[in-house]
């Protein structure tokens, strides 16, 4: 197990009698990299949608936790919020609850001449994601695709 996914396990143990204690759910936990920082991502979500008022309690309660248990040696910035309307799907549970919906698929190369695909999931398993397009259902190992989210309606 990488130091990445040790952290983002142990954040989550943390974060899950907070969450419950809140009323939210804990959608996804990633710990990153970027330019020269770390961050510690805590996504949070509910029925009717979370608010900055929701964020700012698991905030400082994920911060009170993580202080205590001292386990990532890092210098890090925590942050805790909705993962948004086009939220990526990186687990099965997130696929589980948007079957029928329409999502967008970027591709590592192209497919066809192209890297971006979208369609109503229909279907996924350990190896594949399936999709329904107007001209029919496209499979997708799930190793080719770069990120799956929920498109943006306007």
């Amino acid at each position: 197990m990488s130091k990445r996914e040790d952290y983002e396990i142990r954040t989550e143990t943390l974060l899950q009698p907070i969450a419950a204690a809140q009323g939210v759910e804990i959608y996804d936990v990633e710990y990153v990299k970027e330019g020269g920082d770390y961050y510690l991502r805590a996504y949070i979500d509910k029925e009717e949608g979370v608010s900055i008022v929701d964020c700012e309690n698991v905030s400082r309660a994920l911060s009170d936790a993580l202080d205590r248990e001292d386990f990532i040696p890092d210098a890090y910035i925590l942050e805790v919020s909705s993962p948004g309307l086009g939220r990526a799907l990186k687990k099965d549970r997130h696929l589980a609850r948007s079957i029928g919906q329409e999502v967008e698929i970027k591709l590592y190369k192209p497919l066809e001449g192209t890297k971006e695909y979208a369609g109503v999931l229909k279907a996924f398993d350990e190896g594949s994601i399936v999709i329904a397009e107007e001209t029919g259902d496209r499979t997708f190992a799930r190793n080719d695709i770069a990120v799956i989210r929920l498109a943006l309606d306007f």
